[in-house]
């Protein structure tokens, strides 16, 4: 009974043929079409019936190649790997040969595991006069929900029960807002997903000393994201001073990141949990920040730029640049310092 109820709870795969996967996403097919695919699961561990891959691609160094004996000897009953690969697949086996299986594996992935459709808006939600819906059939809004006036929804937004949003703010189309995220003095760009707990747009930590005290600047300006922008878990992003808060088109922002007033992150960059960001700080497009970075306020971080875990950024990384340790300096360089402090240490 507890394995039933587990398997309603859980999520549920989505059945599917071979013969669909191919079609849909463009993949060369070799065997059986009518192949039916009920789960994914790592190639070592796929059982008949589940979808795997096997790939060679060294996209970076966190990707391990397995042996080609754990391709050879899988019970999946798909799988996708590439052209030079298909002698080594088992006997049997339906091939989905494509040039990427690791790209390819994601979108089949996001199919067979897909969100069913959620639409409708619940009685127990608290929708203001002045609330601009562009397709209001196509909206999710759920329990007890807040939307203020002004604010403007567009098709196929999800909001989950306790969100709130308030009064002028844009919501983009496809944009999923979980449950417990207040978004005010914001405009959100499309398929973005805006995770529990999330706050975007309150005030900035402003503050200037007038007569011995601290005195609160207004906050005017507004937090901006771009396309498919993720917002992790209790993450916060203030809403400018003066300028807006900006994130660019891509860029992915794990759970409990701190982004200050005015910051403004390029595109397709990612920034890893407890990252913390001061006011002013220009971050350039595809840049990585590992766990727990800080930076300083004004500092300018290039494009293509990579901060290690833990650093303290207090000075301006140029493009493509790698720079870790507190305060961070260029990988070389910290690892010297480093050598020389452990040297000395131990004579």
């Amino acid at each position: 009974m507890l394995n039933i109820i587990k398997s309603w709870l859980a999520g549920r795969a989505v059945k599917m043929t071979a013969g669909e996967l191919a079609e849909k996403f463009g993949l060369e097919l070799r065997g059986n079409p009518d192949t039916i695919i009920n789960g994914i699961a790592p190639i070592a561990d796929a059982r008949p019936g589940q979808v795997a891959f096997y790939s060679t691609e060294q996209n970076s160094n966190a990707f391990k190649i397995l042996p080609v004996s754990v391709l050879e000897n899988t019970r999946a009953s798909v799988i996708l790997l590439q052209p030079e690969m298909v002698s080594h697949a088992p006997q049997g086996a339906t091939l989905l040969v494509c040039k990427s299986p690791r790209g390819e594996i994601v979108k089949v992935l996001g199919e067979i595991y897909r969100e069913p459709p959620r639409r409708g808006i619940s009685s127990d939600a608290v929708i203001e006069r002045g609330v601009f819906f562009r397709n209001r059939r196509s909206v999710y809004v759920g329990q007890f929900a807040t939307i203020e006036r002004g604010a403007v929804i567009e098709p196929d937004v999800k909001i989950y029960p306790n969100v709130y949003i308030g009064r002028n703010v844009t919501i983009g189309r496809g944009t999923i807002v979980h449950s417990g995220a207040h978004i005010e003095n914001a405009t959100i760009g499309s398929e973005c997903i805006i995770h529990n707990g999330a706050s975007i747009g309150k005030d900035g930590f402003g503050y200037t000393r007038q007569d011995g005290h601290n005195v609160f600047i207004p906050h005017v300006g507004r937090v901006v994201l771009g396309d498919r922008v993720s917002i992790g878990a209790n993450s916060c992003i203030d809403r400018g001073a003066l300028t807006d808060t900006m994130v660019g088109d891509g860029t992915k922002i794990d759970n409990l990141c701190q982004i200050a007033h005015g910051v403004v992150i390029g595109k397709e960059c990612f920034l890893a949990g407890g990252v913390g960001i001061a006011g002013g700080v220009k971050i350039g497009d595809r840049a990585l920040l590992g766990g727990h970075v800080g930076v300083a306020n004004g500092v300018q971080i290039g494009n293509d730029a990579e901060i290690g875990a833990n650093s303290g950024v207090f000075r301006n990384v140029p493009d493509g640049e790698k720079h870790m340790g507190y305060p961070a300096a260029p990988g070389t360089e910290f690892l010297r310092h480093y050598a020389w402090v452990k040297k000395h240490l131990n004579d």
